[in-house]
């Protein structure tokens, strides 16, 4: 049976010499893998350029329950914009949350308000105009809202410990080792303040953003079962000593 539905693209490997798997997070399905083909021949319907990380497309798609595997019948894009694919910054901050978001969006149920936040994260990415090197942050931060864990900072003042475990502020040192000093708590205080709109207000150096994202992947791991070292991580932190 056919539907449709909206879906983000998450990742693609090679399945043979004339077939892809793309993991998409769609919007009717939740998160499910289909088989695409690599030609490109122009009758298709299922262009592969627009199989793009974090791309956001229209699809028609037959899904039915007892596979594992989908095929995609049609493809378009579901806005007409290109500013992050020809950004360089912005297409490699796409690379990497694609990975990110493939590493702990693993349920195959739908799940709408997650669905529609990344959804509506990747169009202000699009059309970000300043302060992109603190996207990423602001993304995954408040991502951890849909997974559960978002942390508690209403009793936090200055001098005060993060609980990396237990995902709130204490006044002080835990008896385990995840935690975080007073210092790196107030940048992790000052992280949860930023959002979208005010995230260009705050500079970090080049070595205090990579210890942030370092301490907030280090939190996810602690709540998420098997999340991975990401590899296009790197690539995103020698970026942005450039930035």
């Amino acid at each position: 049976m056919l539907y449709k539905t909206r879906g983000i693209i998450l990742h693609s490997v090679g399945y043979s010499d004339a077939y892809s798997i793309v993991q998409i997070f769609t919007e009717e399905f939740g998160r499910v893998s289909y088989l695409t083909s690599k030609s490109k021949g122009k009758k298709t319907k299922v262009n592969k350029s627009l199989f793009y990380p974090l791309s956001v497309l229209d699809l028609e798609v037959e899904h039915l329950n007892l596979r594992d595997i989908h095929r995609i019948k049609e493809a378009k894009p579901h806005r007409l914009s290109t500013n992050t694919l020809f950004d360089p910054v912005k297409s490699s901050i796409s690379i990497f949350l694609s990975e990110f978001i493939s590493k702990v969006v693993k349920d195959i149920q739908p799940n709408p308000l997650l669905f529609n936040y990344i959804c509506d994260s990747i169009r202000v990415l699009d059309l970000l105009e300043r302060g992109a090197a603190n996207f990423h942050l602001v993304f995954i931060f408040r991502l951890s809202r849909f997974l559960g864990f978002y942390p508690d900072m209403t009793e936090y003042k200055k001098g005060m410990f993060f609980d990396l475990q237990n995902g709130e502020f204490v006044n002080y040192k835990p008896f385990h080792p995840y935690f975080l000093n007073p210092d790196d708590s107030e940048i992790f205080a000052l992280l949860m303040r930023m959002d979208y709109s005010n995230m260009h207000s705050f500079k970090f150096s080049h070595t205090d953003r990579i210890n942030i994202i370092n301490k907030v992947l280090e939190y996810y791991r602690l709540h998420l079962t098997d999340f991975p070292e990401l590899k296009s991580l790197e690539v995103l932190q020698n970026l942005f000593a450039t930035v």
